[in-house]
């Protein structure tokens, strides 16, 4: 049988766009992800758009923010604007002195999430629902970098702007957080953005894409690139 979004009490924000896109749908725990399009030939070699909106994700914010996540062995970057590989595949995404998000593993694996979730921080450290209030989208391939100056003032290119570097930045008019996470030596950017706008920034990207003959791609895309070798 094949997976039914609608079936799950939480669903993608564009899910409708993914399955008119003809995606097939994983089980995801209380969701489905787009995995595949079958047809497409795999992941675009140049530039691929993948949505990982349904997977788990959460955020901190207040004056002992980082000193608790520090006690729940969450590795966060010393600097602001920086995020950091944890050890099961989730991310952790240093905004400031007071903020930190945390994007769970690729695979669905929600070790540090549902770790995290189960503790109550109090004190000065305050968790946000990031997997509500933000869509969550990757935009990979040797042209991601040229697609985005399209849609944002950064300069993205890999030269200047390196692996685990994030951005706090306006993307297609839109407030987002980008931040570049390399898999298998490929270029990749995570895109996190106002989950009430998804659908228009979904469409702007899907439109940017073209010029660079960009396509959609499936969560089992980016794990295969990222079980590449650099």
């Amino acid at each position: 049988m094949m997976t039914d979004p609608t079936q799950y009490p939480r669903r993608s924000f564009v899910y409708r766009r993914l399955r008119d896109a003809g995606a097939v749908f994983a089980d995801c725990g209380d969701t489905a992800i787009a995995d595949a399009y079958p047809g497409r030939g795999g992941l675009p070699s140049r530039l691929a758009l993948i949505d990982l909106s349904p997977l788990p994700r959460i955020g901190f914010k207040g004056p002992q923010t980082l000193e608790w996540l520090s006690r729940q062995a969450v590795t966060v970057s010393p600097q602001n604007n920086r995020a950091e590989r944890q050890t099961d595949g989730a991310l952790a995404i240093r905004l400031a002195d007071t903020e930190v998000t945390v994007l769970g593993d690729i695979d669905g694996r929600d070790n540090t999430i549902s770790r995290l979730e189960a503790r109550t921080p109090g004190g000065g450290c305050y968790p946000v629902p990031r997997r509500d209030s933000h869509a969550w989208f990757v935009l990979c391939g040797d042209k991601a970098p040229d697609c985005l100056q399209k849609l944002c003032g950064v300069d993205f290119r890999l030269n200047q702007f390196d692996d685990l570097a994030v951005a706090q930045t306006s993307l297609a008019r839109l407030s987002a957080q980008i931040i570049r996470q390399d898999h298998g030596g490929s270029p990749a950017f995570h895109l996190l953005a106002d989950s009430a706008s998804a659908l228009y920034l979904w469409d702007v990207l899907a439109d940017a894409m073209d010029e660079y003959l960009g396509g959609l791609a499936g969560r089992a895309g980016l794990r295969a690139l990222r079980e590449q070798q650099p």
